[in-house]
C-alpha cells in the first residue's frame, strides 16, 4: 500500500507515521518511510534549495517545479521499486501538497498544477491520504513554541496562506474517497486508532 500524510505544518503528521510504521511492522509488514521533498540524494539537494530561509526571492514557478522535480525523482527511484517490492510506503506529503501550497496557497493555476503533478507521479496514486486537520490559529501556536532558525521559509508564512492551504485540503478531501480527514485535535491515541482502522478497513475492502 501506499499511504500518504498531509495537512498544514505542525499538525503532526510526522508522529501519526511512525506510530503506523510501528503497528505495521506488528503485523510483519515491509515498512518504508519516507518524506517530501526529499528520500533520495537528488531530492534531498532540491529540499535545501526549496526550504532554505536564504531563498526568498523564489517565484512560485520554480518553487512548484522544483517540488516537482524533488518528487519525480522519489517515485521512479524509491516509492514504485517499494511498491512492487511489496512494501508499505508511507510519505510525509506527496502531490496533494503541491496542489494545496502552490495551487490554494499560492495561487497558482489548479489546471496547471494537476498537469504538473501528473507528470510527476508517473500514475502513483496514494491509496489513502489522510488529511490531519488543524485550526491554523492552533498550527500558530505550536509554530511560536520553535526557535525562529528552526523554521523554514514555507513555515515562516502567514495565517492567511495557511488558511487558503487548510481550506484547499478540505476542499480537495470532497473530491476522491482516497482522502479521510482527521480532526488534528484529537489526542495522539484518539487519531492513530482511526488511522489504523481506516487502513484496516482498505484492506478489508481490498
Amino acid at each position: 500500500m501506499f499511504i500518504t500524510f498531509e495537512g498544514i505544518d505542525f499538525c503532526g503528521k510526522t508522529t501519526q507515521i511512525e506510530l503506523l510504521k510501528e503497528k505495521l511492522i506488528t503485523e510483519n509488514k515491509k515498512v518504508e518511510i519516507i518524506r517530501e521533498p526529499g528520500g533520495t540524494a537528488i531530492s534531498e539537494k532540491i529540499r535545501e534549495l526549496l526550504l532554505s530561509k536564504e531563498h526568498d526571492e523564489m517565484f512560485m514557478e520554480p518553487e512548484i517545479f522544483l517540488f516537482s522535480a524533488s518528487r519525480a525523482q522519489l517515485v521512479r527511484e524509491k516509492i514504485q521499486p517499494l511498491l512492487n517490492e511489496g512494501f508499505y510506503v508511507l510519505s510525509d506529503r506527496f502531490h496533494d501538497s503541491t496542489t494545496a501550497y502552490q495551487g490554494y496557497g499560492r495561487g497558482v493555476d489548479l489546471d496547471t498544477v494537476n498537469k504538473i503533478n501528473q507528470l510527476a507521479i508517473d500514475g502513483t496514486l496514494p491509496d489513502l491520504t489522510f488529511i490531519i486537520d488543524i485550526p491554523v490559529e492552533v498550527a500558530e501556536s505550536r509554530k511560536m513554541e520553535k526557535e525562529e532558525e528552526q523554521l523554514d521559509r514555507l513555515e515562516i508564512l502567514d495565517n492567511k496562506f495557511f488558511n487558503c492551504v487548510r481550506e484547499g485540503y478540505l476542499t480537495m478531501a470532497l473530491q476522491e474517497e482516497r482522502f479521510k480527514v482527521i480532526d488534528g485535535m484529537l489526542s495522539i491515541e484518539s487519531i492513530s486508532t482511526k488511522i489504523i482502522n481506516e487502513v484496516k478497513r482498505f484492506k478489508e475492502k481490498g
